[in-house]
Order: structure tokens, then C-alpha cells, then sequence
């Protein structure tokens, strides 16, 4: 024999309306487990079983729903975890490139600087080497005129008297040009 909603909402104390509204949330339940009696409606057996294990059911219902929810989360904890493993691989990679590129960088400095040493010693050497030949060089012409005897002292100078006589008959070419010039001029102004 069944029961009427108000006779299993004050065994499963609840309202009528949480009934009613467990009723309507189970599909079918109306056509499948209650009948009229009367002017009141009455659940069978099965139904009010179905009824008073409906905190059971939906909790079971929503189990699955939670497992499958609680797969996809660790399925996508996973896949997370695995690009975190590419990231950290890649990240020591760019470091490992870092490293080798700031070594690069400090050889190619040291490198550098040892060669402008070197070329600094280089120019020193030649400017002492150049500065040595130079002094060797006016020791020589010292020594040379110091032992050039009278008579090649004598034609020097002819030769350079010769010279002079030379460059003051130009100048005088060149004023006397410069003159002629001058008075041509003064004819037409």
C-alpha cells in the first residue's frame, strides 16, 4: 500500500512542496509510481523508496560527474605539467646560450686588450728604433763634416755662392717684368 505526500513529508521530514518538487525532478515518476485514491495522490512503494533515497541518488548521480570532473583535471594537470617540463628545458637551454655567449663576449674583450698591448709595444718599439736611427744618422753627418777636410769646404761653398748669385739674377727677371707690366697698363688707364 502507498502513501500520500503529506504522510511522507512528515516521515522524511520535509514540506510537501520538497516532495513535490522531488517528484517532478525524477522523470517519468508521476506516470510510473503514484496513482489517485480519492481526492489525494498516492505514492507505491517503489516510489516512496525512490523518494527517501533521493538525497542518495543525486549524491551518486553527481559522484560520476565529479569523478569525470576530477579526470579532466588531471588530465589537464598533466598536459600542464608536461609543458612546464618543455618550458624548464627550454629556459635552461636560453641560460646554457647565455652562459656561452657572456664567455664569448669576456675572451674576445681579453683578447682585445692584450692586442692593443702588444701594438702599444710594437709602436713604442718603433718610435725608440726610428728616434735610435735618427740620432745615429746626425752622429754620422757630425762626424762626416768634422772630418771633411778644407778644400771640399771650399767647393761647398763656391757652389752655394753660385746658387745665390743664381736665384738673385731670377728676382731681379721677375721685378723688372713686373715694371714692364705695370707700365703697359699705365698707358690705357
Amino acid at each position: 500500500m502507498g502513501k500520500t505526500i503529506r504522510q511522507l513529508s512528515e516521515e522524511l521530514k520535509l514540506s510537501k512542496q520538497g516532495i513535490n518538487q522531488r517528484i517532478n525532478s525524477i522523470n517519468g515518476f508521476r506516470s510510473k509510481h503514484t496513482y489517485k485514491v480519492k481526492n489525494h495522490l498516492e505514492i507505491d512503494n517503489q516510489g516512496v523508496k525512490m523518494l527517501a533515497n533521493f538525497d542518495k541518488q543525486k549524491r551518486q548521480e553527481r559522484q560520476p560527474n565529479r569523478q569525470a570532473e576530477n579526470d579532466k583535471d588531471k588530465n589537464i594537470d598533466q598536459i600542464l605539467l608536461k609543458q612546464l617540463d618543455v618550458k624548464d628545458q627550454q629556459i635552461s637551454k636560453l641560460q646554457k646560450s647565455l652562459d656561452q655567449q657572456q664567455q664569448l663576449q669576456l675572451t674576445t674583450l681579453a683578447e682585445n686588450r692584450q692586442l692593443k698591448n702588444h701594438i702599444q709595444e710594437l709602436s713604442d718599439l718603433l718610435e725608440s728604433s726610428s728616434l735610435t736611427q735618427k740620432r745615429q744618422a746626425t752622429k754620422k753627418n757630425d762626424n762626416l763634416s768634422n772630418r771633411e777636410n778644407p778644400s771640399n769646404i771650399k767647393d761647398k761653398d763656391d757652389k752655394q755662392d753660385k746658387n745665390y748669385v743664381a736665384d738673385i739674377d731670377e728676382k731681379q727677371k721677375k721685378i723688372h717684368k713686373n715694371k714692364t707690366n705695370k707700365s703697359w697698363w699705365h698707358f690705357w688707364t
